[in-house]
């Protein structure tokens, strides 16, 4: 059985997965992007912090490094939403089995087959949409942390 096959037959769940899939992967690839060059973002905001007149210069900085997060909420939720939602497929799914075993009878496995198949499919997918959604949004948390520990660490030294 195809790729294809698979995400049909896993049905709306599925392909509500899918979408927050690409969406979140639009998403990571743009903060990978943005936050490559770790040293230009380390000038650009020193440069910004010394061209004004805040006196409490540490809030300046997590201020500057919040609006580098600008993303991360959304995969932070798909990262936490998708497990659910495979949960919520394997539910369906169990739930059609045993629809169909109490209209029909249990006289053929396949009956039963059909309803597991898609509790397993939705279950795959939100675990396998869940996982590097995590992960990415973690390096990203470690990657501003470090910026913005970099950002204090050189405005200390001038």
């Amino acid at each position: 059985m195809d790729l294809l096959s698979y995400i049909d037959k896993g049905g709306e769940i599925v392909y509500i997965l899918l979408a927050l899939n690409v969406i979140g992967f639009t998403i990571i690839l743009w903060k990978f992007l943005t936050l490559v060059n770790k040293n230009a973002i380390t000038r650009k905001i020193l440069s910004k912090i010394t061209h004004t007149n805040i006196s409490d210069i540490h809030i300046q900085i997590e201020y500057e490094v919040k609006k580098l997060e600008t993303g991360l909420t959304f995969i932070k939720n798909i990262a936490s939403i998708s497990p659910l939602l495979g949960l919520l497929g394997t539910v369906y799914g169990v739930l059609k089995s045993f629809e169909t075993i109490s209209s029909s009878g249990l006289g053929d496995a396949s009956i039963f087959s059909h309803g597991i198949s898609l509790a397993l499919i939705t279950t795959i997918a939100g675990l396998i949409v869940a996982i590097p959604h995590h992960l990415c949004y973690n390096y990203f948390i470690h990657v501003l942390d470090e910026l913005e520990l970099k950002i204090k660490n050189e405005q200390i030294s001038q």
